[in-house]
């Protein structure tokens, strides 16, 4: 059986890291390289960072950060945040990242997908994909979750797959940050449907919501980044906390 994942998220801006709820109201939560000694030394499976500022100097900062980040950890980097073009990929890899995450070009230039898992392989691609529920209908926005597509997400993801992305990263912008648990039903009919590894983002508050995710789905990851930025909670303690209840997770020596 495939090993599970718990894949701490840190959301980047202006060099710092911040969280927010519903993609609004950020706060500071401190340091990026700070955090990432204290993830490598808590056994994190691995580390997401998305930046999300909207200026010329953000992609700059986010090479800056994973290349401080690959020196200080081993374990597998994602990166991603306004990606549009291969070079811009290029760079990240160059820097340390292992995947590229890619989010609102899936949408706007899908070829960038094709382009990054040819000339890097699949397994360096992940399809990030947020989405909002209006009218019983979950719908894909992109833009920071500024700017509805009108997609739906689980054909977006299927599309994204046949492109060549490696991984799908899905994400609750309704349960961003509120820390009431995952969008559990919807995302094991993705899980399903699809035929590559899926992380699971939007809810977590306390370790049975990552048990509620893992346990008996097909659901390879649990992303959190609330969860861990507010209490006293860190991967450790959430890693014992699903062994416990016999959930598969990765071994450490």
């Amino acid at each position: 059986m495939l090993k599970k994942r718990i894949i701490p998220v840190l959301l980047l801006k202006d060099k710092r890291m911040v969280k927010g709820k519903k993609f609004k109201d950020f706060k500071d939560t401190g340091e990026p390289k700070t955090a990432v000694r204290i993830y490598s030394a808590q056994d994190a499976d691995e580390l997401v960072f998305l930046d999300i500022d909207n200026n010329s100097s953000s992609l700059g900062n986010l090479i800056e950060i994973v290349k401080q980040a690959s020196e200080e950890c081993f374990m597998p980097l994602a990166a991603g945040g306004g990606i549009s073009d291969i070079n811009q990929a290029r760079e990240l890899l160059k820097a340390g990242a292992d995947k590229i995450v890619v989010n609102t070009s899936c949408v706007k230039n899908p070829s960038l997908i094709k382009e990054i898992s040819e000339e890097f392989g699949e397994q360096c691609v992940i399809g990030s994909i947020d989405y909002k529920i209006s009218n019983n209908l979950r719908e894909v926005w992109i833009k920071s979750g500024k700017l509805n597509t009108n997609l739906d997400p689980l054909e977006h993801a299927k599309n994204l797959i046949k492109l060549g992305a490696g991984e799908i990263l899905l994400n609750s912008i309704d349960r961003d940050g509120m820390m009431e648990g995952y969008d559990l039903e919807y995302a094991d009919k993705v899980s399903k449907e699809i035929n590559v590894p899926l992380i699971v983002c939007g809810g977590a508050g306390n370790y049975m919501h990552l048990a509620d995710l893992l346990n008996n789905t097909s659901i390879s990851a649990a992303a959190c980044a609330s969860l861990f930025h507010f209490g006293d909670n860190n991967p450790i303690r959430a890693r014992s906390y699903l062994k416990n209840l016999d959930i598969p997770m990765r071994m450490l020596k």
